[in-house]
This record gives structure tokens, C-alpha cells and sequence, in this order.
């Protein structure tokens, strides 16, 4: 399947930017660390459960310095609840080391940097350049994923392939939010099981075929 024209591209921009104009991270984050540490944690995690955990983390550390003392055993203790915890928490103390010895415990803004550090692939990396450090880029979760193929905005077999079309048909004035509107609109509305349409600002414009119907109110 072909992309959708770029005027309808920009169509579901102007939507989605007058539904939301200045889109968040649901994720709680103080700093550009301690936002690496929430988006590594949040991988096969929900944001809610993610915020729980680090709620007390990063009371407790908020530095590169500050959770390296904290050790291994103590944040897999503060973060138990999340899913794969003990291999997260062997990667935040994994990345607040390399922080400290080849960042001078600044959390670099390239990709390429991001993506040394244990725990922190292009998804999380991209999501950090765009939220800590304004960059114009798209992080493919399963929710943009879906979202890209079933509107037609940017079919595509992989999240690399999807972001790949992304970047290349999302009008420039778009691009710093483009990220948080598609994510939330996967999230909440182009659900998986049964997608919201009936109730989606962009349903016309979507190529998705099997749209879901307002349910029965009798």
C-alpha cells in the first residue's frame, strides 16, 4: 500500500494539532537523565506503571552520580514492579557509569552517543532527542507502528521503515510534535482491538477499512 497523499498528511496534522497544539510525554521526568531512565524503563511497560516506579527512584536519585550509589540491588528493589526489571535495573547502573566516565555525566545529544548506552536503542533515543532536547524526531512504538499503517500515512514492515517514511512525508511544521500526536492518538483512539472510529477526528482521511462502528446505545 502507497502513503496517503502528503495534503492528507497534513490534513491529519492540522486535526490532530487543534485536538492537542502542544502534546506531552506522559512519562514523569525532571531531566534529560532521569528522562533516558523513564523511556529505557518504559520499554513492554505501561507509562502509569513506569511513573509508580520512578516516583521513588528519582526521589531518591535524579543524577548519574546519585544512582550509580545506589547500586544494582536497590533500584531493581525500587522497581520490581515493572516488567523485566532485573535486566532494566542492571541497565541504569550500566548507563549512569558510562555517563559518568565518557560524558562527564551530561546525557549526550546525538543518537549515535544515545544509542552506546545499556539499555537505550533508537526508539528510546529518539524519544529523548525530541522531548529533552527539541529535536525533530519520530520514535516508532507498537502504537505509531499501527497508527502509520492503517491510516496509510506510512505503511511499512519494520518501526525503522515506518519512521523512515514518516520523517520523509511529515510536513516540516509538524515534525517537532508529530511523535506525541501519533503516539496518543494510538493510545487512545486507533487502539488495537478495536479502534475507536466512530469517534476519530481523522476517520475520512484514514484508509483503514474495517472501521469500527459507533456501539449499539439502545
Amino acid at each position: 500500500m502507497r502513503p496517503i497523499t502528503r495534503a492528507k498528511i497534513a490534513e491529519i496534522y492540522a486535526h490532530l494539532r487543534e485536538l492537542d497544539p502542544e502534546p506531552k510525554t506522559e512519562l514523569h521526568y525532571t531531566n534529560p537523565f532521569t528522562l533516558v531512565v523513564a523511556v529505557a524503563l518504559s520499554a513492554q511497560a505501561t507509562d502509569v506503571g513506569v511513573n509508580k516506579a520512578t516516583k521513588h527512584l528519582f526521589a531518591m536519585a535524579d543524577n548519574p552520580k546519585d544512582m550509580l550509589k545506589l547500586g544494582e540491588e536497590k533500584v531493581r528493589e525500587l522497581i520490581k514492579t515493572i516488567g523485566l526489571y532485573r535486566n532494566k535495573a542492571k541497565n541504569v547502573i550500566g548507563l549512569s557509569k558510562m555517563l559518568l566516565t565518557e560524558f562527564n555525566g551530561e546525557v549526550p545529544q546525538s543518537r549515535d552517543d544515545l544509542i552506546r548506552l545499556p539499555g537505550v536503542g533508537r526508539k528510546t533515543a529518539n524519544v529523548v532527542l525530541n522531548v529533552a532536547f527539541g529535536q525533530p524526531t519520530i520514535a516508532v512504538d507498537t502504537h505509531i507502528f499501527r497508527v502509520g499503517n492503517r491510516t496509510g500515512m506510512a505503511p511499512g514492515k519494520t518501526p525503522d521503515q515506518v519512521e523512515d517514511v514518516l520523517m520523509r512525508v511529515t510536513p516540516t511544521e509538524f515534525l517537532q510534535h508529530a511523535h506525541h500526536w501519533l503516539i496518543l492518538h494510538g493510545r487512545y483512539t486507533c487502539v488495537a482491538r478495536k479502534p475507536r472510529c466512530y469517534l476519530c477526528r481523522i476517520s475520512k482521511l484514514c484508509r483503514y477499512r474495517d472501521k469500527t462502528p459507533a456501539p449499539d446505545q439502545s
